[in-house]
């Protein structure tokens, strides 16, 4: 064997290992087992399902259950204490091996050990094999580290906090940067091409519309309201409810502007064997007013939280518009809703030459879905029209002429049906 040769450990072996050397070993130990524990209770407290929050609160882990009701601070001191370990770590593991070891000659050997192979062992007794346990057995390491956690959280708390409020103000920035406007929203769904989706576009430009919508643009007006007079008798209510099969009725007193309440029909069911001479107005429930101004969003809320799904719509003099129904707001959204009970109405048809063909009462929104016209094309001109026939009228100034034809950009429109009172049928055809 050549005298000169000297084995690789020996070179860089100083052999010099004292007593301060032992216990930084020990304290490396204790530093990678808290690094363990620290960083699989992450995993523990983060995964726990209700069923096992709910068996630490029988059992009375207090402590436990405080931590997790707060995350934020809960996550800050996780993270503070691993890196602080983390730290240490690196720290006495560099002391360790300058004073057990020499790279001088060997400074690729020095740089494997001192990173590479520190960083592997943290990475692995440090993370990986504590949060693998701890996937596998939440409540025992939450339990046992609840108490070191909760004395943590105590110890760095100006540390957490301080982070708390700096991450809370960048989210917050982030958030406002990074969120897209209903304007924005709109103008993407309007360059949508793709034909697959175009229920689902439908329903994502309901919702955009939503809350720029008023209870006067979806109510059933005031002429196609069929409500009650509070002096029908019995046998006269019953027939009217026979005939036209809705669910809710308001009722009046003299005339539709003075009406005193809704009449639910499951509320007869109990007394269809009653005579002529039953009182019914006892049955009539308070009805809810809104005004024409109401945005349909508030109006939905309001109709859950008062557990109503008809309410009487109001001008600014207190005479009646209308009546608009959850099912009204709800069609916004997902399109028209009919039930077995529902005739399809033809809202609309369509000539040979492509030309839409409408009732004059029907509601401006309700055109624009049809014919796909942006709702801000007429703003100028509608004035307070809510229908298409109070376009006209704003349009002509007065009433037109069967057959008369009003042109408004691009737009053309021609009366139909009129009589000396209104306006019946319009045809309407894009130039």
């Amino acid at each position: 064997m050549d005298a000169d040769y000297i084995p690789l450990a020996g070179q860089v072996f100083t052999g010099a290992f004292t007593l301060i050397d032992l216990v930084f070993c020990i304290l490396l130990l204790f530093l990678l087992l808290c690094s363990a524990l620290v960083s699989g209770s992450e995993v523990a407290f983060f995964s726990l399902s209700p069923s096992q929050l709910k068996y630490l609160e029988d059992k009375g882990y207090h402590k436990a259950l405080k931590l997790h009701e707060k995350a934020d601070r809960l996550l800050a001191t996780i993270l503070i204490s691993n890196n602080f370990v983390n730290v240490a770590i690196v720290v006495i593991s560099t002391y360790l091996v300058n004073s057990l070891f020499d790279f001088s000659a060997y400074p690729v050997l020095g740089f494997v050990i001192q990173v590479i192979v520190v960083t592997f062992v943290i990475l692995l007794v440090g993370e990986i094999i504590p949060k693998l346990y701890a996937n596998r057995s939440h409540l025992n390491m939450v339990i046992f580290m609840a108490g070191p956690l909760t004395f943590l959280s105590h110890v760095f708390r100006p540390l957490s906090t301080l982070l708390i409020g700096s991450t809370s103000i960048i989210r917050k920035r982030m958030d406002k940067k990074d969120g897209i406007s209903i304007d924005q929203l709109s103008k993407a769904l309007e360059l949508t091409q793709d034909t697959s989706i175009n229920e689902e576009k439908d329903i994502l430009e309901g919702i955009v519309r939503f809350g720029n919508i008023d209870a006067i643009d979806i109510i059933c007006p005031r002429i196609n309201v069929i409500a009650i007079d509070s002096q029908s008798t019995y046998r006269q209510v019953k027939e009217i409810i026979s005939e036209h099969g809705y669910s809710r009725m308001p009722v009046y007193e003299e005339n539709l502007d003075n009406i005193i309440g809704i009449l639910y029909v499951k509320d007869l069911l109990q007394h269809l064997d009653e005579t002529d001479e039953f009182k019914w107005q006892t049955l009539i429930r308070p009805a809810y007013f809104v005004p024409e101004t109401k945005k349909i969003n508030d109006l939905l809320e309001e109709f859950q939280v008062k557990k109503v799904h008809l309410a009487i719509v109001v001008d600014e003099y207190g005479g009646t518009s209308g009546i608009v129904t959850m099912e009204d707001i709800i069609e916004e959204i997902v399109g028209d809703i009919n039930d077995e009970y529902d005739e399809q109405e033809i809202a609309y048809t369509r000539d040979k030459n492509g030309a839409y063909v409408f009732e004059a009462s029907t509601l401006l929104n309700d055109f624009y879905k049809i014919t796909d016209i942006d709702e801000d094309t007429f703003r100028e001109v509608e004035g307070d029209a809510d229908t298409l026939a109070g376009l006209i009228l704003e349009l002509k100034g007065e009433l037109p002429q069967k057959n008369e034809i009003i042109t408004y950009k691009e737009h053309q429109f021609k009366v139909l049906e009129v009589d000396n009172r209104r306006i019946k049928k319009i045809q309407y055809s894009s130039l």
